[in-house]
């Protein structure tokens, strides 16, 4: 293996490289910096962490001149997050103070008015994601018409997340006579056919094949019930360890309901995402670097080429949707020749998702042996879910799921009975009496029986009798002919024959 100072490099870019506390090459500065000090475009692909952002820069700086005032920039960097991009600053910031070229940063979430001042004053390079730069541009505070050397960093995730219009338009502003370089972490097909018509006759650097994964990451997996994971994640922090870990989720709604649960758990951790403000993110960061933080909680803003020291090791909360981030994540651990390991949370829903991961890497995960509380229900939770599923596919199947459930159900109607048939035999030993009248055995239980109910119902709800016409005048009195000493006979008719004959 080459030195540096055997790649054609400066005295003054030496002296970075040694602020730098580089002690030899990797692979891919060792092979990108001689064609990027030829002046050649170059398309790179190497591993995450394997030192991307130096091979670009040291050689950049090396040649590059200085604009004068108000003028620039000459160089121009374009990465697809914030977090890219400000590592990437700290690292030119470095080799500037040796080279004494001016950097700005132009990244989102923070204030236009200090970056247009640091434009409005010439700077020699500009680091920047897409969306501010073409912000800057379009209010006439930007002019990229002088710039001789163009990278594109990270450039298969600019294809995902979309940027590629933005880099055109970008793209369309900087003099077509310009050097262009393209780094990332893998090389498919759809980055040389959508961004190779930005370079001519590139030269290849590719140190790894598409989907390795670097030597010192330990890679496993453990099955889980969708509902059980943030249990299994408290398991495995209080079991592997709680401090220096990045656990990745899919959206920003689960980022932030893990960070939730995990401190009423009482561990230290920190929410990253889209959503919060760049300054919030930074202090994530910086807070996880100084070990005041123990986990950060992250979605894939955080998975590429962001540059922690000493992560124990990463948790895949979710699977990601692309197998590539995969290697991404995991990339974040095992760094600058530290051990370190990976462990995903494989759900039934995952099947897909595992299946291309390891066919992206070459290779099964193994299984990761765990004891907590939770996994009897998660197992109990998993095999349910795969019988449903192997019921909507086979009849057969779906017809002794159906028996078996009408047997648990048969099962437990019986046990009911006979507890209650026990529980009848206890409160009345002996020969059976019959019930006193007003008795009701579901009254002993505070149950009102229906009849009584109906009772009740009718009772409360009977409307007052009408009051007949004439109901309020007193009515004449009668005198009974018993009363008078008469005994005669009082059907109609009869009292008439009666006054009849007493008066003969």
């Amino acid at each position: 293996m080459k030195q540096f100072d055997e790649l054609g490099l400066s005295d003054r870019a030496l002296k970075a490289v040694e602020a730098l506390r580089y002690q030899e090459p990797t692979p891919v500065q060792e092979k990108a910096i001689p064609l990027v000090l030829e002046g050649r475009d170059v398309i790179a692909a190497a591993k995450t962490g394997t030192g991307k952002t130096a091979a670009f820069s040291l050689p950049i700086f090396d040649k590059l001149g200085h604009a004068g005032f108000g003028r620039g920039p000459l160089a121009l960097v374009i990465t697809p997050t914030r977090e890219l991009a400000m590592q990437i600053d700290e690292v030119c910031r470095v080799i500037s103070k040796r080279t004494k070229h001016r950097v700005v940063c132009l990244v989102g979430g923070v204030s236009y008015e200090p970056q247009i001042q640091k434009l409005e004053k010439g700077c020699d390079i500009v680091i920047s994601t897409p969306g501010r730069l073409l912000d800057l541009i379009n209010q006439g505070n930007a002019y990229i018409g002088e710039v001789e050397t163009l990278v594109l960093d990270e450039a298969d995730r600019m294809l995902d997340m979309g940027f590629i219009p933005d880099v055109k338009r970008i793209v369309s502003h900087i003099p077509s006579e310009r050097q262009t370089l393209l780094f990332s972490a893998t090389i498919d097909e759809s980055i040389e056919k959508n961004m190779a018509n930005l370079l001519t006759d590139p030269a290849y650097v590719e140190v790894d094949h598409k989907g390795e994964t670097a030597d010192l990451i330990d890679q496993f997996r453990i099955d889980v019930d969708h509902r059980s994971k943030q249990n299994l994640l408290h398991a495995l922090l209080r079991e592997k360890g709680g401090t220096r870990i990045i656990v990745f989720a899919r959206t920003r709604y689960r980022v932030d309901a893990c960070v939730r649960k995990l401190r009423r758990e009482g561990f230290n951790a920190m929410p990253i995402h889209s959503d919060r403000t760049q300054n919030q993110r930074k202090r994530a960061i910086d807070a996880f670097s100084k070990d005041e933080v123990d986990i950060l909680v992250a979605t894939d803003v955080l998975a590429r080429g962001i540059d922690i020291a000493k992560v124990n090791y990463v948790v895949n909360f979710d699977l990601p949707m692309q197998a590539e981030d995969y290697v991404h994540r995991i990339g974040r651990t095992g760094r600058a020749g530290e051990r370190g390991f990976a462990v995903s949370f494989v759900t039934p829903d995952n099947v897909q998702e595992i299946r291309a991961i390891e066919k992206l890497i070459g290779g099964e995960i193994p299984y990761m042996q765990l004891e907590w509380d939770g996994s009897e229900q998660s197992d109990e939770a998993m095999a349910a879910k795969a019988n449903r599923s192997a019921a909507r596919k086979d009849p057969e199947i779906a017809r002794v799921v159906r028996e078996e459930k009408a047997r648990k159900k048969r099962e437990a109607k019986e046990a009911a009975a006979a507890a209650e048939s026990e529980e009848g035999k206890a409160a009345k030993p002996g020969k059976k009496t019959r019930r006193a009248p007003g008795d009701h055995p579901k009254k002993a239980r505070g149950v009102v029986p229906r009849k009584e109910k109906r009772t009740q119902r009718q009772a409360g709800s009977a409307k007052p009798a009408r009051r007949k016409k004439g109901a309020g005048k007193r009515a004449p009195e009668r005198v009974s002919e018993r009363a008078s000493g008469f005994e005669g006979d009082f059907r109609p008719g009869r009292a008439q024959r009666r006054d009849s004959r007493s008066r003969h």
